[in-house]
């Protein structure tokens, strides 16, 4: 890898190389996560198709449940053999990118692949989504490692890659750059955001060459909600924040129990064992939830979509806190359209809404539920937009959205991705001081508007410990900062800081450079 002192000053002329070696990652992580996405597709086919045969030759139903336990038991031999495989892997790809922890690229790809295909076939209620984003992640680590890229120009590759998975997961290349911008870097650059797009784009063309331009979520053609009646929205948002406050209390709440009771590698066996329970009694809920979308509609009764809220509900959690890996991304917009199913229904029958404005309710609900659950409401819009390929739903959308998101604040629920990397460094004992290591690395950050050091002298600031202020570049000139220096809102700063204090200090000057929520 490059000395990271070459990165001083030269980030202008570093673009056009990280631009391109974007560009080729959204190539390899479009061909690697629409692989991934083909075969998932065939084995919830295969999946459900074993459902039917199993009700009619219950004769089979031993031999099904012994080779899920079968699956169960490989799936937790993974997991303990590489725990980065567990769970979406997003925390797991903000932990690398922070600086928290190290992986082996190939070896996660491999049996995250592996892995997260068993538990489909499985039955199990889990999404493709966040292990895309991880596989995308995978495929940049290993494009940096033959480069030879600096750690930044790593950390920008890696988020290009996580970019790239979501945008070929979901046939949405907006949503994954915003998802990089908003949830991974959590700030705006334009070395960043050309990256993240190129590699977005990039592998969005290969995805549609594969599966067509057809949208994900093929609703019909739905009315606009009049402005007077945007008061329903409000009414809508506030259930889903607290809906969403409630999900990941009782996910963190279910990692928790599995922990407890069982270890790593058992845990697994759970999820697959009911899984084939409700093959027998309650097949829509298994997978990501395609079979539910079907039942999305006026004719299912209020009961009903009750009834699959609360085993959707229950499934997933039992499903992803048992480790087992798969995402929450798809899982958790069936249970907002869910909810939103319910809503719409009483809106139409008991507060005289028009029959057209059913499926506002479950596309408004979908982005509202995921605003208060990973706390990413421009992700959820765009993400929702390009779905449906609708873009008649933009202003409720950002009032559903913002709703959820005051609420689930309110609640003081922390957003779901955060929770998750927090308990994935507590398992593996990563404490926050360390003695100093020889290797020192670069942390770039840029001081946005209203920031607290935003107007300050160098002299002025509290820097992390064991780091030091090299450079600050304004616009395209390099300044070299002294003690009565002003830091002003859009500089790009470069600190040196030990090895080991990357983390911590990247959590400290993200805190001094990001304006305040």
């Amino acid at each position: 890898m490059k000395n990271n002192y070459q990165a001083i000053g030269s980030v202008g002329e570093k673009k056009l190389s990280v631009l391109l070696w974007s560009i080729l990652i959204g190539l390899l992580s479009g061909l690697v996560v629409v692989g991934y996405r083909a075969v998932l597709n065939y084995a919830e086919k295969l999946a459900f198709l074993i459902c039917r045969f199993l009700r009619e030759h219950l004769i089979w139903f031993p031999v099904w449940m012994t080779l899920l336990i079968v699956m169960g038991i490989a799936v937790g031999k993974m997991v303990k053999k590489n725990d980065m495989i567990s769970g979406s892997g997003i925390p797991q790809v903000k932990g690398i990118m922070m600086g928290y922890i190290k992986d082996t690229w190939f070896g996660t790809l491999c049996l995250k692949f592996i892995g997260g295909t068993v538990a489909i076939l499985g039955g199990l209620s889990l999404g493709r989504e966040g292990p895309s984003v991880q596989l995308g992640a995978c495929v940049a680590e290993g494009v940096t490692k033959k480069v030879k890229a600096t750690r930044m120009e790593k950390k920008v590759l890696i988020a290009s890659g996580a970019s790239a998975g979501l945008s070929a997961a979901f046939n949405a290349p907006l949503a994954g750059v915003v998802f990089a911008l908003e949830e991974i870097f959590k700030y705006f650059s334009p070395l960043i955001l050309l990256s993240t797009m190129a590699a977005a784009v990039a592998a969005d063309f290969v995805a549609k060459n594969v599966f067509g331009m057809e949208h994900v979520f093929q609703f019909p053609e739905v009315g606009m909600i009049p402005l007077s009646s945007y008061w329903i929205l409000l009414l809508l948002g506030a259930v889903l924040g607290a809906a969403g406050a409630f999900y990941n209390k009782v996910l963190l709440a279910t990692q928790r129990l599995y922990r407890k009771l069982l270890p790593q590698d058992k845990r697994p066996l759970i999820p697959f064992i009911l899984a084939g329970i409700l093959g027998l009694t309650f097949p829509s809920v298994l997978c990501g939830g395609h079979e539910i979308i079907s039942q999305f509609n006026l004719s299912t009764g209020i009961f009903m979509l009750f009834l699959l809220l609360l085993v959707k509900f229950l499934f997933s959690m039992i499903s992803f806190g048992s480790g087992s890996p798969g995402g929450i991304f798809f899982p958790l917009l069936i249970i907002g359209g869910t909810i939103g199913a319910i809503f719409g229904s009483v809106s139409v029958h008991w507060l005289g809404f028009s029959q057209n404005l059913f499926f506002n309710f479950v596309i408004l609900a979908m982005a509202g539920y995921f605003t208060a659950i990973v706390r990413a409401p421009i992700t959820g819009i765009i993400l929702i937009t390009e779905m449906t390929g609708s873009l008649h739903h933009l202003l409720s959308l950002t009032v559903v959205s913002i709703t959820a998101y005051i609420v689930a604040d309110l609640l003081k629920s922390a957003p779901v991705y955060e929770s998750l990397l927090e308990n994935l460094l507590k398992t593996k004992n990563i404490l926050p001081e360390k003695e100093e290591h020889s290797k020192k690395i670069l942390i770039d950050t840029i001081v946005q508007h209203g920031s607290k050091i935003a107007g300050k002298q160098v002299k002025e600031i509290k820097w992390p410990r064991r780091s030091l202020l090299l450079s600050i570049k304004r616009m395209e000139t390099e300044i070299i900062p002294k003690g009565d220096t002003i830091i002003q809102e859009g500089d790009y700063l470069i600190l040196i800081t030990d090895l080991n204090s990357e983390w911590k200090t990247r959590e400290r000057i993200n805190t001094l450079a990001c304006a305040p929520e």
